[in-house]
């Protein structure tokens, strides 16, 4: 009997370890539909924003439909509307309103006279009323007035045309910083930290990102207290930077580049409890005045600190080892400027000339140059 008993002891513990293993396997299971549940979700959600906003047919009946009413017209109407030739490709923001105040500018005609000249778009000497509704709409986009301010430089996407509030510009072959394009629903997966390693392994060559990093530093230069005044680039992101085939670097999107004079109305009167709440896009930072409980209107950093930070891991991965040293601590010269800082200006302008120097240096006697 004695041997019986112990063979029925290990007959109970497999009914043990199932009890335990499908306690196990609905764990799983609920774990697993809520995932699914929340993907499904977020997916709805996002999709439903998108269709909502993105609407590229919807959009285009809307313009061409005024265009032929003879409401709006513009350089891009036709290739639009009639001949069929343009068409959307991908839609850059799904935000309603991108609309900006326009603050005081110096070279106030020179300015109109830019306008106005974009505004003839079949170019007979006259803005006709149908052009100056559309130019008009086209004010109402602070980008679109800063790329006509920058369209003479290398760095600014060139206007091809426009129809009503609709512009063109020339297409970009690269339009991040980093080379891999994920879709959305993956981009939402991924651990931002391994987004950021991955960035790192899909990039060009050292030469093409110095080259294309040069390109951002010429960029910081041309907006720095121009005819036009201080522009503020409050959004520093790889995402809105990119590249040609020639690894010239381009402005993607410049919805956050503002007059330093627009920010100090936008943000002078917010009220505050931390610095946190001095914030305009996501770099354009001021502090908390604790003893009025309002935001300053002086930015703590300017562009180029901003560009050097995110410049810092994209050039000394890969650097040469001959320059890696001096490049990195140039980079953290630069990171730690700040606008309050005495003899601000002359700091701003020997760093940069420091760093394009020292890049250009070492890439000018390569085919990347």
């Amino acid at each position: 009997m004695a041997r019986r008993l112990f063979p029925g002891a290990w007959l109970r513990k497999p009914h043990s370890a199932q009890v335990r293993l499908s306690h196990v396997r609905i764990k799983y299971l609920f774990i697993s539909w809520l995932v699914v549940f929340i993907g499904s979700w977020i997916m709805y959600v996002q999709y439903s924003t998108y269709t909502e906003l993105c609407r590229g047919h919807d959009c285009r009946k809307i313009i061409c439909d005024k265009y032929k009413t003879g409401v709006i017209d513009g350089s891009a109407c036709s290739s639009l509307c009639a001949k069929e030739t343009l068409y959307f490709g991908k839609c850059l923001s799904t935000k309603p309103n991108n609309q900006a105040k326009l603050g005081e500018q110096g070279n106030l005609s020179e300015l109109v006279n830019l306008i106005l000249s974009f505004a003839d778009g079949n170019k007979d000497g006259r803005v006709s009323l149908p052009e100056a509704k559309s130019a008009w709409a086209l004010l109402q986009l602070e980008e679109f007035l800063l790329m006509v301010i920058l369209q003479d430089k290398e760095h600014t996407p060139k206007l091809i045309g426009f129809c009503g509030d609709l512009y063109v510009t020339e297409r970009v072959e690269y339009t991040s910083l980093y080379g891999i394009s994920l879709p959305w629903i993956i981009e939402l997966l991924i651990p931002s930290g391994f987004r950021r390693s991955m960035d790192q392994w899909f990039t060009p060559s050292w030469p093409r990102k110095a080259k294309i990093a040069i390109g951002l530093l010429e960029f910081v230069e041309d907006i720095f207290h121009g005819p036009y005044g201080n522009f503020l680039m409050c959004d520093m992101s790889a995402k809105n930077l990119g590249y040609n085939d020639k690894y010239d670097l381009k402005m993607m999107d410049m919805r956050k580049i503002v007059p330093e004079i627009n920010l100090k109305e936008i943000i002078k009167d917010r009220q505050c409890d931390s610095d946190l709440d001095c914030i305009y896009g996501t770099d354009c930072r001021t502090l908390c005045d604790q003893s009025k409980m309002r935001c300053t209107t002086e930015v703590i950093q300017p562009n180029l600190a901003k560009a050097c930070q995110l410049l810092k891991d994209y050039l000394l991965r890969g650097a040469p080892s001959d320059i890696h040293e001096e490049l990195e601590k140039q980079l953290y010269l630069c990171i730690a400027l700040k606008v309050t800082a005495n003899q601000m200006e002359m700091e701003h302008s020997l760093i940069l000339n420091n760093l394009k120097t020292l890049l250009w240096k070492k890439i000018s006697h390569t085919n990347d140059s």
